[in-house]
């Protein structure tokens, strides 16, 4: 049977495990999909310790990890349009991208650009999206200066990109290991840690027009003051504290033509995934861990299929 790599229990690495699964059958709206990658995000291992997206429930034991995959299309569901066995697509799965096989919804699933490799198409549904949607949200013009905390990860990386493509200049909170990398996509590079709004009004002292909050924490709360328009003030690493603060999270769309948009930004050049360490599906743990540790370098990819 097919493999997958899951949780069993809610908490820490310790519930992690290989399991042979049937192959999922795709209900109406479904496709089944032969994976051939899948992006490694934050919420992944959040989501085994028992964190819960807001306005979902908990999906039963044991669950398949992975918010986002890439794959051929094997059987096509009910009801669907648009789609046909032997396409290439991305998307966000049903259950699981860390797996041989997946289901993904065909409404929130684009079709994979031949100019778009499948490993790169993995690092988007989550991560390019997430900054496509967040950039969008803000709705900076070309001139203003926008401060992305966490800008060395997956999110940050493609928000970095498309905000320097529209004219907007960056401050990019990362660490000091990140700088050169940081630098190198156009963003002005400052440490994070205590003392950050002061680094922040060093390198912006005319003040910067919005925040794009990836890490949460104290270091959200230390710039939170610095934006002059609360509106301006977004967080997809800590929605419970941005709201505490007077922002907002980061509105996803979730749509099939949010991936297609981001997929041509790519295509275009505006936009690179920077995939920078892949691991095979047997060293999904690895993998996992890389991000859980807080200290990946773009973007991490588990390929699966070939």
């Amino acid at each position: 049977m097919p493999k997958a790599y899951v949780y069993t229990r809610f908490g820490g690495p310790e519930g992690e495990a290989f399991l042979d699964l049937p192959k999922p059958v795709p209900g109406p709206g479904e496709l089944l999909v032969a994976v051939r990658a899948a992006g490694v995000n934050p919420v992944d291992w959040k989501l085994r310790t028992g964190y819960t997206r807001p306005g979902a429930t908990p999906k039963p034991l044991p669950t398949v990890f992975g918010s986002e995959a890439s794959g051929v299309v094997e059987q096509v569901g009910e009801g669907v349009r648009g789609f046909a066995v032997g396409d290439a697509v991305f998307g966000n799965p049903v259950t699981g991208g860390y797996a041989e096989y997946t289901l993904l919804p065909a409404a929130i699933t684009a079709h994979k650009p031949d100019a778009v490799s499948f490993r790169d198409a993995a690092a988007l549904p989550v991560a390019g999206a997430t900054a496509y949607d967040g950039i969008k949200q803000l709705d900076l013009p070309a001139g203003a200066t926008l401060l992305i905390t966490g800008a060395g990860g997956g999110v940050g990386v493609a928000a970095t990109q498309i905000a320097v493509a529209n004219g907007i200049r960056v401050v990019g909170s990362a660490s000091a290991g990140k700088k050169d990398f940081v630098e190198s996509l156009g963003a002005v590079h400052v440490p994070p840690g205590p003392g950050l709004q002061e680094r922040v009004r060093a390198a912006a002292p005319d003040g910067v027009d919005a925040v794009f909050d990836l890490v949460g924490g104290a270091d959200l709360e230390a710039v939170a003051g610095l934006v002059p328009d609360l509106a301006k003030l977004i967080s997809a690493g800590d929605k419970p504290r941005v709201a505490t603060l007077g922002g907002a999270a980061v509105v996803r769309l979730r749509t099939a033509a949010v991936l297609e948009e981001v997929a041509e930004l790519v295509v275009g050049g505006t936009l690179r995934p920077y995939v920078t360490r892949t691991f095979p599906l047997a060293e999904a743990a690895q993998a996992l861990r890389a991000v859980e540790e807080g200290h990946a370098l773009g973007k991490i990819v588990i390929e699966v299929g070939a």
